[in-house]
């Protein structure tokens, strides 16, 4: 039966830690040299209709690393509802590949494509949620750390994709988040009431809060995103008005652990969501956290593909 990834709720708590320690043994294997080729003879094919330096180059270095192929779709070469309908688009698509990422907007046209399409397709971003990140995350905190648990996550700014994100992590693996967003850029309410009900089985402490500090106080963890993303230049004006106060600086650092670590899914903006001392300073593990989008991401494509 085909499975899809369209979210961290289509996977299980023990899948997601199986993912993760799969992503660190597919690292260790390239890092090391091996020949590994788990994906000779595969396909993926990548839908772009919003453009990504670090989704692009992840996702297809993966494939070519593991022994498989990537074709690059963009909105240019496809155009998905409008010169074809999605429902045809997901069936003649999935005739030529193996796998489907799909990068978009609205989350509604990645869940139609998924009904129809005949193999599995992966989210690579969409307005609401974002788990291919999440996942790269989760494995670069744990391979800092040593372990998830017993850890305070902060994250800090717009209640966007990764903050969705986040909290369905949160809840799925029963972790201690803490989300600091102005109330009109609350995360979404369909994803705080579903993880706040899986949360009552997994013993997670997922913490609401319109007060930046609050969450960064003894945090382990502090994660940022941009303030507007693409597709929302209309709202760069309002979004920096009303987020101003969740900067990350060393102000607001200053009451979190000793060993602090800072992430951000990038492209940072200096100056706006985070000062440059602090992405470039010595708690920040972005650069980690954006390699390792290669190995949770083909970690989740054998998972799919039942090579796992």
């Amino acid at each position: 039966m085909k499975r899809d990834c369209l979210t961290l709720k289509d996977l299980t708590k023990d899948e997601i830690l199986h993912l993760i320690d799969t992503a660190v043994e597919i690292k260790k294997k390239i890092k090391n040299g091996e020949n590994y080729e788990p994906l000779s003879g595969t396909i993926l094919g990548m839908i772009f209709e919003k453009s990504s330096t670090r989704t692009r180059l992840s996702f297809e270095s993966g494939m070519k690393r593991l022994g498989g192929e990537a074709i690059f779709l963009s909105s240019r070469d496809i155009q998905l509802g409008r010169g074809e309908s999605i429902e045809d688009s997901a069936q003649v698509i999935s005739r030529y590949v193996d796998i489907i990422m799909i990068r978009t907007f609205e989350h509604s046209r990645i869940m139609k494509f998924a009904q129809y399409s005949s193999v599995p397709v992966i989210n690579a971003l969409t307005d609401l949620l974002h788990p291919c990140q999440v996942l790269s995350d989760l494995m670069t905190i744990k391979e800092h750390f040593g372990r998830l648990n017993d850890l305070k996550i902060a994250f800090i700014g717009d209640g966007n994709n990764m903050a969705n994100s986040w909290i369905y992590a949160a809840a799925i693996l029963g972790l201690n988040l803490t989300v600091a967003a102005p109330i009109d850029l609350s995360p979404s309410g369909i994803v705080i009431k579903e993880s706040m009900e899986i949360a009552k089985n997994t013993n997670a402490d997922i913490t609401l809060t319109q007060i930046p500090y609050e969450a960064a106080l003894n945090a382990d963890v502090i994660y940022t995103d941009v303030w507007a993303s693409m597709g929302q230049e209309e709202q760069t004006v309002r979004k920096h008005s009303l987020l101003k106060h969740y900067q990350i600086n060393s102000e607001l650092v200053k009451d979190a652990n000793r060993d602090y670590i800072f992430m951000h899914c990038l492209p940072a903006h200096r100056g706006e969501e985070v000062s440059a001392d602090i992405i470039d300073g010595e708690h920040s593990i972005v650069w980690d956290e954006a390699e390792n989008r290669t190995y949770a991401q083909a970690a989740v494509i054998l998972k799919l593909l039942g090579r796992d």
